[in-house]
């Protein structure tokens, strides 16, 4: 019966050894780009973004917390614009801040995820004109601290999060394209 503990014992420490070995190799950085052509010029765009309220229409996040707080604050719109929300476990808490906003090209936000997680990251997003119509790339980008590796060990950050930025562009779409 002592033999059996401790050889599972071991296993487990060998496998969380491995875990642990395997986050180390990964990036201290993380990125996540996406992007979507969009028939609509950047003018018709950039305010979609640069105004925090107009998230509401296209966000990703919007619909999954149908008691989501929400507090806006700072500019209007622009630079020093802040959106702070709270909600269930489906979009967590936080707060982003334009950092950045010149028209009608690029918008880059400071975002701070409080709930389930603690983070800080860049986003970013960059509207380039072809012809009448627009490419829309979304970047994030931040630190990978050790418990983000651990996590990226058993999920891809870049699909999860990727596939969140491919149906906020998809709705940015639909809503720009109107």
């Amino acid at each position: 019966m002592l033999e059996s503990v401790v050889i599972v014992a071991l296993i487990l420490a060998v496998a969380i050894a491995i875990i642990l070995v395997l986050a180390a190799t990964k990036p201290d950085t993380f990125r996540v780009t996406r992007a979507a052509a969009i028939k609509a010029p950047p003018e018709k765009i950039f305010p979609l973004i640069d105004d925090f309220r107009q998230w509401g229409k296209w966000s990703p996040w919007e619909g999954r917390d149908p008691a989501l707080k929400r507090a806006f604050s700072g500019a209007e719109r622009g630079k020093g614009a802040v959106y702070a929300w709270d909600g269930n476990r489906n979009v967590g808490a936080g707060r982003m801040e334009i950092l950045n906003a010149t028209s009608p090209s690029n918008v880059v936000i400071k975002l701070d995820f409080i709930k389930p997680f603690e983070g800080h990251n860049t986003a970013e997003f960059t509207i380039l004109p072809q012809g009448g119509a627009s490419d829309v790339i979304w970047v994030m980008h931040g630190p990978a601290p050790f418990l983000s590796k651990v996590m990226q060990v058993f999920m891809n950050m870049d699909r999860m999060i990727g596939r969140d930025f491919e149906a906020g562009l998809a709705n940015l779409k639909k809503v720009a394209e109107q």
